[in-house]
């Protein structure tokens, strides 16, 4: 995968330093060991200034044409700009013969995402998707009680990505400009979905209601999916900036038992607070543990307390990197990617059309 001797860093090249750059990428980057953050692609001096505030060894150029004249001194390209440059900058990253990361949604469709795959098997290089919501705490919770067994048959899966921002940021993610790729659906669905997938398993059918509420919004700020999974599951997944009071984040109800959790993992409080991977990273208070139980509400004492697995981000670029040096598969393959864009973009014909979509 890469001319990199086994024993030196792998060079990365970051295009974009807003939040998905800043906060999530950057710190996890050079937090990995075999990885080293080479060059930061931003066009604003201030951010500019502060990746080297950061990352005092980092390069910063303006371009992605900077970056990619360089193209032979990395070994990696992440993409963390804005979602419609995802599929052009990761097109040219792989035509450049450069392996690469690029942040969720993939792409605004899942013919797109497909192309892009095709083309990084032509060229036998890694194309990965950043899904870090694979390693939150409750996820990995929750797979473990399913492997488990614990819950049983599962029935029923409500999966909740709520906040309270009644007053809209603007900027391209609330944008109603469908180049933009923006609001919810494709935001916050895109980590609800690909959850819901990867517990349990295809869909066959989505139901969607999509609405935009707050005064100014132009994209959907608040959606519901229902999806039919091939193996009998249904997935109940909500995602909201107008939710005043705030639900489980997860609800999960099973032929033995069910498993409640509210709270959202604390990995991206932290990153946003300037904390970085080390010991203790991941952990959560105890007072915040779900519930696992049958018959009682966890409210009224009922159930146990079930510990929460501490969230791992960092396994992300640990599996990147091991990927990269060909000892390991990629963490988020690209046509998973797909598979949940094959069902959001069904939940936006569903909720345009007010019918469920087949697929």
């Amino acid at each position: 995968m890469t001319g990199t001797p086994s024993g030196t860093p792998l060079r990365v090249g970051l295009v974009g330093y807003g939040l998905a750059g800043s906060v999530f990428h950057a710190p996890l980057i050079a937090a990995t060991e075999g990885l080293t953050l080479d060059t930061v692609v931003t066009s604003d001096p201030d951010r500019q200034r502060q990746a080297r505030d950061e990352f005092p060894d980092v390069r910063t150029v303006a371009t992605s044409d900077e970056l990619f004249d360089r193209a032979a001194d990395l070994d990696l390209i992440v993409v963390a700009s804005p979602n419609k440059t995802h599929v052009p900058l990761a097109t040219r990253a792989l035509e450049a013969g450069l392996p690469v990361v690029v942040d969720k949604p993939l792409a605004g469709t899942a013919a797109e995402a497909r192309e892009l795959a095709a083309l990084a098997d032509k060229r036998g290089l890694l194309l990965s998707v950043f899904q870090n919501r694979r390693w939150d705490n409750d996820f990995l919770t929750l797979r473990k009680l399913l492997d488990e067994g614990t819950l049983g048959d599962v029935w029923r899966f409500e999966s909740r990505f709520e906040r309270w921002r009644p007053q809209p940021k603007g900027g391209w993610r609330e944008s109603g400009d469908p180049a933009e790729i923006g609001g919810l659906l494709y935001d916050l669905g895109s980590h609800v979905v690909d959850q819901a997938l990867v517990l349990f398993g295809p869909v066959t059918q989505v139901y969607a209601e999509s609405v935009v509420r707050r005064a100014g919004a132009e994209a959907d700020d608040d959606t519901f999916l229902a999806l039919t999974h091939a193996n009998g599951v249904r997935s109940h997944l909500y995602v909201s900036s107008t939710a005043a009071l705030l639900g489980p984040r997860f609800r999960v109800l099973g032929s033995r038992a069910g498993y409640v959790k509210h709270g959202l993992d604390p990995q991206e409080a932290a990153l946003r607070e300037g904390k970085r991977p080390g010991p203790g990273w991941g952990e959560e208070d105890e007072s915040l543990w779900g519930h696992v139980g049958a018959g009682a509400s966890p409210r009224s004492g009922g159930g146990r307390v079930e510990a929460t697995v501490p969230g791992d981000y960092p396994a992300y670029y640990a599996a990147v990197a091991k990927a990269l040096r060909g000892q390991g598969p990629n963490p988020v393959d690209a046509l998973e990617a797909a598979a949940a864009l094959d069902v959001l973009e069904a939940a936006r014909r569903s909720a345009r059309d007010g019918v469920a979509v087949s697929l």
